[in-house]
């Protein structure tokens, strides 16, 4: 089963897309904030991270720049009303990384996770 660390700092949208996830087949771990989400991926492997932009302690694009730095081979995927930032050439998000814009349908959401794990 592929694993997804999820940083959103919105509980209810947190809780939305855990469900999400979970009834598509994955295993969901999620934090509310960056920093909290990073202390987890370097004590375990996940396949994904799946993170909001604008969080609380550290930011999404911080988060994934770290984590990236920590296991190259994991996918990274923003959920962000502000595509703009992190596709903003000189962010320092990593240059692979997904950019899905709320609002979205789960069905987008779900169709771009299982795309970006099939890569």
């Amino acid at each position: 089963m592929k694993r997804i660390l999820l940083a959103e700092d919105d509980a209810d949208m947190r809780q939305f897309l855990t469900r999400a996830l979970k009834n598509a087949g994955y295993d969901v771990v999620s934090f509310d904030n960056g920093r909290s989400a990073y202390e987890r991926l370097r004590e375990e492997p996940f396949s994904l991270l799946l993170s909001d932009i604008v969080m609380p302690e550290m930011d999404g694009i911080e988060l994934a720049r770290r984590a990236t730095e920590l296991d190259p081979d994991l996918k990274v995927m923003f959920i962000t009303g502000f595509a703009a930032v992190a596709l903003n050439p000189e962010s320092d998000a990593p240059k692979e990384a997904s950019v899905l814009s709320k609002p979205f349908h789960l069905k987008d959401l779900v169709n771009e996770v299982e795309r970006l794990l099939a890569a």
